[in-house]
């Protein structure tokens, strides 16, 4: 095999409980991740150094990008010296709260254990994705609900798809995470709900009250400071969402419908100004070769 092409699909976050700080300085927390149909597209081709192009001018393509640290961590913990191009299609915008970066990542420790033959099981993958950033992990695995605690780090696939349409719109204000964790406001005294059960009670019930639980506690300081993205979230409520928060630390707002007609036509509404995407009823990543 000389050359291989896959997606990297983006993520939205149902809930985000920060829960405390570790002496490291790390937050833990407490989160739902859910797949949504947006992606990256990158194409990988053997070559005798590590090199990289990116459709976006903006983001680096040395060691500051997550592809190529991927790449650089793959190598060394294979005990290999292989040498590829890298080259992105960068359609998740970043700065947005969806895990783009880390999803090129780990696309690109799935795709380069493959094109360099290393043969690295899934746990030696996800103790490389750990070191590159909390979201990685997520991204190698099955690509539908998933309940991450820790640093984002513990994983527990939940087994089943989340039965609702989802229209996310990114405002065009990207937010730092840096910042975000900077400037939250913590809770960590309060008795953190259990997401898993609230979740599987939704899914299987409808019982929609359970929702009040799946806080995202960077929403407040988010909406404080840009304005327009607590206007996205509202105007997504306005178009009949039944449910809508910010995902991640932002700066990206998700809705879910139940129908979807209601959900095309939110999107549309947002699409002449906004990059949007809408993802249906039970939506799983895939990693598609070409």
């Amino acid at each position: 095999m000389q050359h291989l092409s896959v997606k990297a699909f983006a993520k939205i976050n149902l809930g985000l409980l920060i829960t405390g700080r570790r002496p490291d300085g790390y937050h833990t927390l407490e989160t739902v991740f859910a797949p949504v149909d947006w992606h990256d597209a990158l194409s990988f081709a053997l070559a005798d150094d590590l090199s990289m192009r990116c459709t976006n001018l903006d983001l680096p393509v040395d060691d500051r990008n997550l592809c190529i640290r991927a790449a650089k961590a793959l190598r060394e913990h294979a005990g290999v010296s292989h040498g590829a191009v890298i080259d992105l299609v960068k359609n998740i915008p970043f700065g947005a709260g969806l895990g783009g970066g880390s999803s090129d990542a780990a696309a690109t420790l799935k795709a380069l254990n493959r094109l360099w033959a290393t043969g690295l099981s899934r746990e030696e993958l996800h103790a490389i994705a750990v070191g590159l950033g909390a979201d990685v992990p997520y991204f190698l695995g099955e690509g539908s609900l998933a309940f991450a605690s820790g640093i984002g780090d513990r994983l527990e696939e939940l087994g089943y798809p989340l039965p609702f349409h989802i229209v996310t719109v990114f405002p065009g204000e990207p937010v730092s995470t840096v910042w975000a964790y900077r400037n939250f406001r913590p809770k960590f005294d309060r008795e953190v709900p259990d997401l898993k059960a609230l979740l599987q009670a939704l899914c299987d019930t409808g019982d929609r009250s359970v929702l009040d639980a799946f806080e995202n506690d960077f929403e407040p300081v988010v909406f404080d400071r840009y304005p327009a993205v607590k206007r996205t979230r509202d105007e997504l409520l306005a178009a009949g969402g039944f449910f809508a928060s910010l995902s991640g630390s932002g700066s990206a707002v998700f809705a879910l419908f139940d129908s979807e007609e209601r959900a095309r036509e939110a999107a549309a509404r947002f699409r002449p100004r906004h990059p949007v995407s809408l993802t249906p009823s039970s939506f799983s990543m895939e990693t598609v070769d070409s």
